[in-house]
């Protein structure tokens, strides 16, 4: 497989459903900000990275050997208890945080930032960001690299209709939230972070699923949890979409919402 087509089998499953979601905006926000965050979320994708290897170095693969440090540090993460808490803790939570502070950092100061359909939008387009690239090194990867063409395709269509698809769909929850932001100012911090709890809880449960659970759940429940976030995600734009459509009557209003959400 040569490295163009690994960069397109890459790219593929993020801009499909990036094209889906554009679709859905009424109001479509600039093209040149929605590449940066696209952008953005795909440089936070090597932050990610770099972050959830440091208790695999340390801890799990035994590479670096600190005599300071506990033998029972390395007993816990190698553990099904201690692989949980990772999956959590060490994966979705980081990944989900650096998602959100893409969006927070980029747009929520911007003018364009100006309706509540808004966050779900630029969640989503960092999460596909996000996953563009750890999608263009797994076909870039040795084990990927070598496979035919039929096996790349496949590859690339499970990456669309499951990984890719979960990193829009758990963004888009704090997305949601982020949009509740403009109606419930008082409760900013509360919103964001049950957005980025459920978020991470979701995601998770999805890949401690597929990581440690026996045959037959760890497809189950996936594909339970895709399920629900995309009903969940659906019905969150509906009720923002109405927003829209129905903004308050005072712009000054607005603005002042807009401002207690940066």
């Amino acid at each position: 497989m040569s490295p163009l087509l690994s960069l397109i089998l890459g790219l593929a499953p993020s801009l499909i459903w990036l094209c889906f979601y554009l679709r859905k905006d009424v109001h479509p926000e600039p093209k040149g900000i929605i590449v940066q965050v696209f952008f953005l979320g795909m440089l936070s994708s090597i932050l990610a990275a770099v972050l959830e290897s440091i208790p695999t170095i340390f801890f799990v693969s035994q590479k670096i050997s600190l005599g300071f440090l506990p033998q029972t540090l390395t007993r816990i993460f190698s553990s099904r208890e201690g692989k949980f808490l990772f999956s959590f803790l060490g994966i979705a939570l980081i990944e989900e945080s650096l998602k959100y502070l893409v969006v927070k950092i980029r747009v929520l100061k911007d003018s364009e930032f100006d309706e509540p359909l808004d966050a779900m939008i630029y969640m989503i387009t960092a999460a596909l960001g996000f996953a563009a690239l750890e999608n263009i090194l797994i076909f870039l990867s040795p084990k990927v690299f070598f496979l035919s063409t039929t096996e790349s395709l496949s590859l690339a269509g499970w990456r669309f209709a499951f990984a890719t698809f979960l990193h829009a769909l758990c963004s888009g929850i704090i997305g949601y939230f982020l949009g509740l932001l403009f109606f419930k100012t008082r409760k900013r911090t509360g919103l964001i972070l049950l957005g980025l709890g459920l978020a991470t809880l979701l995601h998770g449960l999805y890949n401690f699923s597929i990581m440690v659970i026996g045959q037959g759940l760890n497809l189950i429940i996936p594909v339970f949890i895709l399920a629900s976030l995309a009903f969940a995600i659906s019905r969150g734009f509906r009720e923002l979409q109405k927003a829209n459509i129905y903004p308050p009557p005072l712009p000054s209003t607005t603005r002042k919402q807009r401002s207690k959400i940066k």
